[in-house]
């Protein structure tokens, strides 16, 4: 039997917070930090909906309010005039115009009263639960039919594995790019077979080469979606420019309307082929470090920009080092240097640094083999809490 098309009713918080204009800010925030809420709605007596105020209102204007705003009614900081939804609109329908309006939160409003709300994660966990019912059904009937199917555990087991194997061809560049000056090599290693890591390049122009490494907070389908949707707005922003800061500051407005209280770090660097500058722009993720071949040395490219999906209109200041044959760059999530050995010690980016350094003459595949062994070694028998991913690069030629 087939079902309905989802609709925004079905799917909805019914029951949402409401409160009048004339609220003291103090009390609207109470109630969000009672009812662990990111959003309410501002209703006018007849319940119609005037204002939405957010957690992002309270931020944007709390560090710059004067003394005693506490008492200042919701109405001054909250968002006026918010885009509404009806409840019968389907569930497409509802995220397109999520990501339409560039907003969190829709208004559900029927009759000129509000009667839920919806965001962006509240729509994607009811669309799993649906979705979970679905499957459960279908996979009912199979057991009738077939005693031999898969146990529901087995079943889920091979869908993870093949998500995972999806998610290596979606996020993952098939090789890396083929210039004879460079040699590669790379770790992948989710937590829970899907997870958040990935890493990607970008030829902007024919002598330009753009590396990407990335971190979608959380694990599995979650974060596995929130990449997704990172990499395609990096896909899309780095074929039109060859600045690293742009193509952040593309993919930050691309991730404020989807990915809700996710976030993303990253890194993006270009390297120009003839001049071997590569300039740099930083999203919250830790510095990759760099092998200096002429003095033996690993420093950190450094840099400072807020995480992607939080801070709108965020400005990612670019930087640039010259880059000499013999040198390697080292780029790595916080998996790597957050993993903990059995007596709680973390390995922590000096002890990368020192392995990096041990084993800097190696070439760029075996030096991330014998960093990762290093790494293992380390960590003992404690289990890793986080997904792994590092890339080496290694210049070579004169």
């Amino acid at each position: 039997m087939t079902r309905p098309p989802l609709t925004v009713r079905q799917v909805m918080t019914a029951d949402v917070v409401t409160v009048a204009p004339d609220t003291p800010l103090d009390v609207v925030i109470g109630l969000m930090n009672l009812y662990r809420i990111g959003a309410l709605v501002v209703v006018d007596p007849d319940r119609a909906p005037v204002g939405v105020f957010t957690d992002r209102d309270l931020l944007r204007r709390v560090a710059v309010a004067p003394p005693g705003w506490q008492s200042l009614p919701v109405e001054v900081w909250m968002t006026t005039h918010p885009h509404t939804i009806g409840p019968e609109v389907g569930w497409e329908e509802a995220l397109a115009a999520l990501e339409r309006f560039r907003v969190r939160h829709l208004p559900v409003v029927e009759g000129g009263k509000v009667i839920g709300l919806i965001s962006p994660r509240v729509l994607v966990a009811r669309r799993e639960e649906y979705l979970t019912r679905v499957v459960e059904e279908r996979t009912r009937a199979l057991r009738q039919a077939n005693d031999h199917l898969l146990s529901r555990d087995a079943e889920l087991t091979y869908n993870l594995r093949a998500a995972a194997r999806f998610q290596t061809r979606l996020l993952l560049p098939p090789r890396p790019p083929d210039w004879p000056e460079l040699r590669w090599g790379t770790h992948f290693a989710p937590l829970n077979h899907l997870g958040g890591d990935y890493y990607d390049t970008a030829t902007p122009g024919p002598d330009q080469l753009g590396v990407l490494i990335a971190d979608a907070s959380g694990h599995s389908i979650a974060a596995m979606m929130v990449a997704i949707l990172s990499r395609t707005a990096f896909t899309e922003a780095a074929a039109t420019t060859d600045r690293p800061g742009e193509v952040l500051a593309a993919m930050n407005r691309r991730l404020l309307a989807l990915a809700d209280d996710r976030f993303v770090t990253a890194f993006y660097g270009v390297l120009d082929r003839g001049t071997r500058v590569f300039r740099y722009a930083v999203a919250g993720h830790p510095p990759p470090l760099r092998y200096e071949a002429r003095t033996g040395e690993v420093r950190p490219l450094t840099g400072q920009g807020f995480l992607l999906g939080i801070m709108p209109d965020e400005v990612y200041r670019e930087r640039e080092v010259q880059l000499e044959p013999g040198d390697r760059l080292l780029f790595y999530t916080d998996g790597l240097i957050e993993a903990r050995n059995e007596i709680g010690e973390t390995y922590d980016v000096a002890r990368l640094t020192a392995a990096l350094l041990a084993h800097a003459a190696e070439p760029a595949d075996k030096l991330t083999a014998v960093l990762m062994a290093d790494h293992r070694h380390f960590c003992g028998t404690q289990p890793s809490g986080d997904d792994v991913t590092v890339v080496a690069v290694e210049l070579v030629g004169g």
